[in-house]
């Protein structure tokens, strides 16, 4: 394939909804030009992943988010391409909770000209373990080979999360099914929330039958960037980068996958950024506005601490003005009245403090500001 890999900021966005999940068309418009940033946020936007709820939504709403997506990508690279020639790339999630369903998404995703399709394959309720490599060998290929006219391509990415392994499925893609689809030349790459033991594992499958930048490790677990592309100084620090070159079998990651991108894309393309770069100053203090948005997320239930990310990220762009409603579908955890009370005076703290410490350049701007209508 002649697809180059992307690196950079995925932002998954986030899915607007109503109370009933049904998708808010115009809402979600205005949350992928947010996501946006006039070409200073996200490199690739992902659409239909878990948290953007997929498996919350019917899948009839997901194909109206890919069709949004795709549009809305299409008009904001017509906008900034004059000023960036490094477009944004729409990538969707075709994923569904039966084998029907991704060949049904796939389709779709190829009828919209995506940049790029996801499919999380633990996630198909009705395909087992072990027929998951002859699924991807033939009936995706087949539906590759004939729908898309000769000379275009469609690279398909796999998603690896326990968080949406179907029961029975093991939390994480084996490495030796890994291996196998790596053949499959329009697989190029993982998006994986994991140790990075498993991620390392991943890179030597691939290594197998994919050259060296032809298959792509982008990080799910995005707090994992400020540790793993830190620069070593003291020879423990340097046995421990060896170490950590040796389980990545010196294919470092490309790409971090960051929900709370939603709501700060600005800062988290400079904090992908100054991590790559190894600027140990600046990653410190990215470091720190992450760490701090990720605390506000956590509220005391019963004497538990408990994470609201998804439910926290529309309610901060409801704050910022990008989005009216903040409903998240059935099943999700959501915000208490008075909770939604404290994290709104907790994130309005947190832009105070990034006005304090963040170049200007680097703080996401308010809806108006953005250019949103």
């Amino acid at each position: 394939m002649n697809y180059v890999l992307k690196r950079g900021l995925n932002v998954p966005a986030v899915t607007i909804v109503d109370e009933t999940g049904r998708v808010l068309a115009e809402e979600q418009r205005r949350l992928f030009r947010h996501l946006a940033q006039n070409g200073y946020g996200a490199d690739e936007i992902f659409g239909v992943g878990t948290t953007g709820e997929w498996n919350r939504l019917s899948n009839a709403e997901r194909q109206r988010v890919m069709e949004i997506e795709v549009e809305e990508v299409r008009r904001i690279n017509a906008e900034i391409a004059a000023d960036n020639p490094q477009l944004i790339e729409a990538w969707v999630g075709v994923n569904g909770k039966t084998r029907s369903e991704i060949l049904s998404n796939l389709d779709l995703a190829i009828q919209l000209g995506v940049d790029a399709a996801v499919i999380a394959p633990l996630a198909i309720e009705d395909l087992k373990e072990q027929d998951i490599v002859r699924f991807f060998q033939r009936d995706i290929t087949n539906l590759l080979e004939s729908a898309l006219p000769p000379g275009r391509e469609l690279p398909v990415f796999l998603y690896d999360n326990a968080d949406i392994a179907a029961a029975g499925q093991p939390p994480h893609i084996r490495t030796q099914i890994v291996k196998h689809l790596s053949r499959l030349p329009w697989v190029r790459g993982i998006k994986v929330s994991a140790s990075r033991r498993v991620i390392g594992n991943y890179t030597k499958a691939a290594l197998h039958y994919k050259q060296p930048g032809e298959f792509g490790i982008y990080i799910g677990n995005a707090m994992l960037i400020f540790e793993m592309y830190r620069p070593s100084h003291t020879l423990f620090d340097r046995l421990r980068e060896g170490w950590r070159d040796y389980l990545l079998s010196d294919a470092a990651p490309i790409g971090v996958i960051s929900g709370p991108g939603n709501c700060m894309p600005r800062e988290w393309q400079k904090a992908w950024r100054v991590a790559w770069a190894g600027d140990e100053q600046l990653t410190d203090v990215y470091q720190d506005v992450c760490e701090r948005f990720e605390s506000i997320c956590a509220f005391d239930e019963g004497g538990q601490g408990v994470k609201k990310t998804i439910a926290c990220v529309k309610a901060a762009l409801e704050v910022d003005g990008v989005i009216a409603s903040s409903a998240v579908c059935q099943g999700t955890k959501g915000l208490t009245a008075e909770q939604k009370r404290i994290f709104k005076d907790r994130y309005q703290e947190l832009r105070e403090f990034v006005k304090g410490k963040i170049d200007p350049l680097w703080q996401t701007t308010n809806a108006k500001a953005a250019g949103l209508k």
